[in-house]
């Protein structure tokens, strides 16, 4: 069965965190780590990797944090996933070269499969999970006070 590494996992969760709540103000990542239960450690390898990607923007300072590099409808789920597996190694070739049957038949086989799976994923936004978590009730935005009179 296909599984999500980790990593991306925790990249997608940190995406639509930062899409949810990022209104005004930048989102910082011990928000995330406190909202989510994600690691720090983790948490701020990833979310380098996706600012370089121009997926996630850095802002500085003390109210520092990160926003969305782009509108969440214009950022879809393939683009996190193929940045996080810039970073996984799990495409390490094999150490025994493949046989010829793996060659000619399982190799296009799992790339078919690979290549249907990041187009559906190319379909899908962050703009599409933000409604899902809003749907699920997990939308938990944090609404700043407002001290207007």
């Amino acid at each position: 069965m296909l599984r999500l590494s980790k990593k991306t996992w925790l990249a997608l969760e940190a995406v639509v965190d930062v899409a949810i709540n990022a209104r005004p103000d930048p989102v910082q990542s011990k928000e995330i780590t406190k909202r989510q239960g994600i690691p720090q450690r983790y948490l701020e390898q990833v979310m380098q990797q996706l600012v370089h990607a121009g997926i996630l923007k850095g802002v500085r300072g003390p109210r520092g944090g990160y926003r969305l590099a782009r509108e969440r409808r214009r950022i879809t789920v393939g683009e996190v996933v193929r940045v996080v597996g810039l970073m996984e190694s799990s495409d390490d070739p094999v150490s025994t070269g493949p046989s010829e049957l793996g060659e000619r038949v399982i190799a296009p086989l799992w790339q078919d499969v690979q290549k249907d799976l990041m187009e559906r994923l190319d379909n899908i936004t962050v703009e599409d999970l933000c409604q899902k978590a809003e749907e699920a009730g997990t939308a938990n935005a944090t609404v700043p006070a407002d001290f207007t009179i």
